[in-house]
């Protein structure tokens, strides 16, 4: 997995494998489950220090060890991340109005401007332009605890409304989403990992203990790879989407290998988890 992001690759770590374990993990067994993705031991520890340093991560020492756990920001991020992963929002009923904000923020505060347009894109909002953003979703209750967090209530105006010119629904959804494009990567996703599903698991000389680690290195992968479309989708109704509509078969085909990797996937971390030293007061690194 070459030219991945450290930060995505301990992301889908902690979101896939540590989100349900509650203690803080040792860095030597983050070492060991990040070595199959091309991080070396330099390079996690270097990772997992910046992530602590952002607020994602806690850390803390025992004798010469360190220690990692997510933070309650690094954990509700990645369970509203496991949330759209899992649970994809196409079949929401619509009727038929738009949810338009408009935004006026000062030049000065272009990080700001650029962390709302981020939220925005993660809420399903697509780009008119010249501050101008619309979703068929009500979101008014995502709005207003996104403007009092970011402190930006009074720079965001918000309206419900229909077009009122011969601008059609699909038309609008053109100038501000490319689904044909995401349409093609589900379909591109669907067609590899269809082929995987008849050879990846298949019996062989292997003993049962490399069958788990292969286990855990293609889920990994499976999720790593899926975890992108929930920043890409923004799960518009059916009546808005092309048809047919790949995303369908797509969360089928993860879903199905999902399910044929879990056992022996978590065998293996469960390993490597419990190879970790104990602590002076006796506890382990492990659930």
């Amino acid at each position: 997995m070459s030219g991945q992001r450290p930060q995505d690759l301990v992301f889908t770590l902690f979101g896939e494998y540590l989100l349900e374990r509650s203690d803080s993990v040792w860095v030597g067994s983050l070492i060991a489950l990040l070595e199959p993705f091309g991080l070396s031991e330099g390079g996690v520890r270097t990772v997992l220090s910046r992530m602590a340093k952002k607020g994602w991560l806690s850390s803390e020492r025992s004798g010469r060890r360190s220690f990692y756990a997510l933070t309650n920001r690094g954990r509700v991020l990645l369970e509203e991340g496991q949330a759209r992963i899992y649970h994809p929002s196409w079949d929401r009923d619509w009727d038929g109005q738009w949810f338009l904000l408009a935004y006026s923020i000062p030049q000065k505060a272009r990080s700001v401007r650029d962390r709302l347009r981020d939220r925005l894109a993660w809420l399903g909002f697509g780009s008119i332009g010249n501050g101008l953003w619309i979703s068929p979703r009500d979101v008014e209750t995502d709005v207003r605890e996104l403007s009092e967090r970011m402190g930006l209530e009074s720079h965001l105006l918000c309206f419900r409304a229909r077009p009122a010119s011969a601008l059609t629904d699909q038309e609008l959804v053109e100038r501000c989403w490319d689904l044909n494009a995401l349409n093609q990567r589900y379909h591109e996703f669907t067609t590899r990992w269809t082929a995987l599903l008849g050879e990846a698991l298949q019996p062989d000389a292997v003993s049962a203990e490399k069958m788990d680690a292969r286990a855990f290195v293609l889920r990994f992968e499976l999720i790593h790879e899926f975890r992108r479309f929930p920043l890409e989708d923004p799960f518009l109704p059916r009546a808005l989407l092309p048809e047919p509509w790949a995303g369908d078969p797509a969360t089928t085909v993860f879903r199905d290998l999902h399910d044929r990797l879990v056992g022996p996937a978590d065998r293996w971390v469960t390993e490597v988890l419990e190879q970790a030293p104990s602590r002076p007061d006796g506890n382990v690194s492990t659930p």
